[in-house]
């Protein structure tokens, strides 16, 4: 059966019922035989993450997949992390990437986005305020390294005014806050209450 599906798995990978087939092939076939299925997705990792079924394929990758694999998907994502994080289905897979990455590697994609040039069209600033990309901001807040998390603070300290006008904004600071008061640091708290709205789950 498998020789037959190697060819044809970006085409099942994108099909509402294939993509299921394709992840019950990775849970239970042995590593041998997932090894030409795995390949064939990597080939296709740029459009397998825009697509509304395909990206469900390279979740369960980084979910479930060998160190060697996630590596190989959170470096196609490097170095396009703002376009990918704005994008409806990719969204989701940039915050898996952020979540199951290995730490040296989420710490790359934490400072990719925090690299960019600051102001008002800053990579930060710009998915702070989009309905996809906040939540992949969220989720770099809630698993940076503690030094990670307080560059994320320095960055977005400056926009929180503005970021107070925007529902996703104040999903950001809400995120913030959570992790802040457990220091004691009220820095977001100044110039305003609480943003006092709950985040959103994807």
């Amino acid at each position: 059966m498998l020789p037959a599906v190697v060819p044809q798995v970006f085409c099942l990978s994108t099909h509402p019922y294939g993509c299921r087939v394709i992840q019950r092939i990775l849970e239970h076939c042995t590593g041998e035989q997932t090894g030409p299925v795995l390949e064939e997705l990597h080939q296709h990792t740029e459009q397998l993450v825009q697509d509304q079924y395909g990206n469900y394929v390279v979740q369960h990758v980084l979910e479930h997949g060998r160190p060697e694999d996630k590596g190989r998907i959170v470096a196609a994502v490097r170095g396009r992390v703002l376009p990918l994080s704005q994008h409806k289905f990719a969204s989701n897979v940039v915050e898996k990437c952020v979540t199951h990455a290995s730490r040296s590697e989420r710490a790359l994609l934490i400072e990719e986005v925090c690299a960019y040039v600051d102001g008002p069209h800053s990579a930060l600033y710009t998915m702070m305020k989009d309905q996809y990309a906040n939540y992949v901001v969220q989720k770099m807040i809630e698993v940076a390294e503690p030094p990670q998390r307080k560059l994320l603070l320095h960055k977005i300290r400056p926009h929180v005014p503005s970021l107070r006008k925007y529902t996703y904004g104040k999903h950001i600071l809400a995120k913030l806050e959570k992790h802040l008061l457990k220091s004691g640091d009220q820095i977001l708290s100044s110039g305003g209450g609480q943003s006092g709205t709950s985040n959103g789950a994807l």
